[in-house]
């Protein structure tokens, strides 16, 4: 080799030789450093740029870059201002001599609990329990439409199809991680290590968070198996009961579950009256939906959420393009709408809670904090010229005229803001009488979101009727998606027991809804309510008729982007917003703490004690901060320090105190109103 590299700079640099043929080169005896440049332009032309170089080229900045901060990450000290980690919950409390005392049982909610193939077509081949749902999520850009429809159920039965079974991961890994980097349940389970917590006394009860709660049972025997479970660790633990943590609509599932459990077989547990009284101590509600979601309102209606029209407004077409036949938002549509659970978080308690055309719990907020604050500062100030008064007496934080957030759908904004005089309203009753049989789909092939069946007619009735409450909305919903509801109808039930005592309430369909089921009989077991507070969250949409097409498969709504209230005010991009945490609002997450379970009701009639504990949001000061440790975000909660602390405080055996409220949700008008009915004034 080394003789090979000195014979060829003698015969380039020595003897004058032409080293190279190429007749572009005019002076072939000159001194090579004269050619390079010729050669490497002509090497490149000939080479040319190929897209594989540049997707090589793109990987390669993004690995390095990412290298480069992760080292950044690593070698910058904690010690400077602004960076300081706080101590973490497990060790603060370790140094004050807390230790494990109760078992702790994890019940996640809904989408974070990770899904496994034991069955699949052949199109799954090679899946066989690997992960469908959480992880990596590499089959969906591998074989979107067969990942797809592994994750549909049936549309008639809302269990599996034929030859697919899909089951839930089990143990802690089922929701500590959605995806890699992307903690759940990760940082509590770290910080409850640190006080002593490991498997026989931490659990998390893994279910498929796709179908309706009862079948969880009927397939699976997950709520049998949470019974064994719970019954297990407080013999194994001292006999000290168990402390539940459930998140979102775990709560639901949970509160399913308190009835189940007592009740007798064939439809229940057979654990009896005294099971709840016996082995559970506390009930530690993380983010819970237990009025519902309005959010999931329009998931149903057109797999919409303020995510998806934030998109559309940055990237206007690109959802609705029909690129490489995918058509995104009609696929997720139809695989949503055979998920059962989705049905529960439907808000409940109809425009008693929610409120009607003319009024809602939550027509005094303000979206503008700075506005708030100075109103609430004149208030307290006690001015002689009072800001706008509500009829009542009380201040409102907004507009001289109410926001009306009953309505939970409009159709136009003028809609949402009109007198419930001006506006055109249908009897969905009537158009659900005389609906029929419904038309032949010009569709060929399988109708993929229950509107194929619809003519143009009964799109544009629905249109015509400008405004819908979330009572109105459930018959639009039969009216719109008669399969769908027809089965999850049968499982879950949104409205308010008018006497508890009646036989129909001990079927399991009203078992998740707080308003239409008891607490049990257990006037020791504790009831906590932790959510976050100060992030505008989904409350009502306007909506809008999609561009017309002649495609079979696709929404015939969608929100309107382009609808957007003045400065200050709660409509952006065809969403309005109150306050909660980002997904839940305040008045479902903390109403049934603070008012209809609060003492001894109806609901409540052995006076369970309940507690609020709100945490303030406060976005994360840097970048180093990751998702922040004061985050009041319906996931990133689940890393908030406060709240962490706040759990292991009560596993370890202390008591937190009264309430800490940030939040309206002890006053208002609407409040006021909701609490005097399910009292029963």
């Amino acid at each position: 080799m080394a003789s090979s590299i000195l014979r060829f700079r003698k015969l380039c640099y020595v003897e004058p030789v032409n080293c190279f043929s190429d007749s572009k080169i005019k002076d072939p005896v000159g001194p090579i450093e004269e050619a390079l440049p010729e050669l490497r332009k002509q090497r490149k032309q000939r080479r040319g740029w190929r897209c594989w170089d540049m997707c090589c080229w793109t990987i390669g900045y993004m690995c390095t870059t990412w290298w480069l901060l992760l080292l950044l990450y690593h070698s910058v000290p904690l010690t400077l201002p602004g960076l300081q980690v706080p101590e973490s919950p497990g060790l603060k409390l370790k140094n004050r001599g807390l230790s494990a005392l109760h078992p702790v049982v994890l019940v996640p909610g809904i989408v974070t609990g990770g899904l496994e193939l034991w069955e699949g077509r052949p199109c799954a081949e090679g899946l066989f329990r690997k992960r469908l749902w959480g992880g990596s999520f590499t089959e969906i850009f591998k074989r979107p439409l067969c990942w797809l429809e592994h994750l549909s159920l049936d549309n008639e039965t809302g269990l599996d199809p034929p030859g697919i079974r899909v089951r839930a991961v089990p143990g802690l890994v089922a929701a500590d991680y959605f995806a890699p980097g992307y903690f759940v349940w990760a940082v509590l389970i770290e910080n409850l290590a640190k006080i002593g917590y490991e498997g026989k006394n931490l659990y998390m009860t893994a279910y498929d968070w796709r179908i309706s709660f009862q079948n969880t049972e009927v397939r699976d025997q997950a709520l049998s198996r949470l019974k064994s479970r719970i019954e297990l660790m407080f013999v194994t633990n001292g006999y000290n009961k168990v402390v539940v943590v459930p998140h979102s609509m775990g709560s639901l599932y949970f509160l399913h579950f308190l009835k189940w459990v007592e009740a007798p077989p064939p439809m229940g547990g057979g654990g009896g009256p005294g099971w709840c009284a016996k082995h559970i101590k506390t009930v530690m509600n993380i983010g819970p939906a237990f009025l519902g979601v309005p959010r999931a309102v329009s998931n149903i209606f057109s797999a919409e959420a303020r995510d998806i029209v934030f998109a559309r407004a940055m990237a206007p077409g690109f959802l609705n393009s029909d690129m490489f036949g995918l058509q995104t938002l009609e696929r997720v549509l139809r695989v949503s709408r055979t998920w059962d659970s989705v049905i529960s978080l439907l808000p409940k308690g109809g425009e008693t809670v929610w409120g009607n055309l003319d009024w809602s719990p939550e027509e005094n907020f303000a979206c503008d904090p700075a506005r708030k604050r100075l109103l609430q500062a004149c208030s307290q100030a006690n001015h002689s010229h009072p800001i706008t008064n509500s009829s009542n007496g009380k201040l409102r934080f907004g507009v001289e005229d109410p926001i009306r957030f009953g309505r939970v759908i409009s159709f136009g904004k003028d809609s949402s803001q009109l007198p419930s005089s001006q506006l055109k309203l249908n009897d969905f009753k009537e158009l659900l009488r005389n609906r029929g049989n419904p038309k032949q789909s010009s569709c060929n092939g399988e109708v993929w979101t229950e509107y194929e069946d619809m003519g143009k007619e009964s799109i544009q009735a629905i249109a015509e009727n400008k405004a819908y409450t979330v009572e109105s909305y459930l018959d639009l919903l039969r009216f719109a998606a008669p399969k769908m509801m027809k089965r999850a109808e049968a499982h879950f039930s949104h409205g308010i027991a008018e006497n508890l005592d009646d036989p129909k309430y001990s079927h399991y369909k009203y078992w998740s809804n707080p308003l239409e089921t008891k607490l049990p009989d257990a006037p020791d077991m504790e009831i906590h309510c932790l959510y976050g507070v100060g992030i505008p969250t989904e409350r009502s949409y306007v909506y809008k008729l999609s561009t017309p097409s002649n495609k079979c498969k696709r929404i015939p709504f969608r929100i309107d982007d382009s609808a957007n209230g003045n400065d200050g005010e709660c409509l952006k991009n065809g969403v309005y917003f109150v306050d909660g945490d980002e997904s839940v609002p305040v008045i479902s997450t903390g109403y049934m703490c603070a008012k209809g379970w609060r003492g001894k009701t109806r609901f409540n009639p052995s006076g369970s004690p309940t507690r609020i504990r709100e945490y303030r949001h406060k976005a994360p000061a840097n970048l180093l901060e990751g998702r922040g440790f004061e985050s009041g975000a319906h996931v990133d909660i689940l890393g908030n320090v406060a709240m962490i602390e706040d759990i292991m405080r009560v596993a370890a055996g202390e008591e937190l105190g009264g309430d800490r409220i940030y939040s309206d949700i002890l006053s208002g008008k609407g409040n006021a109103n909701a609490a005097q009915c399910l009292q029963g004034k």
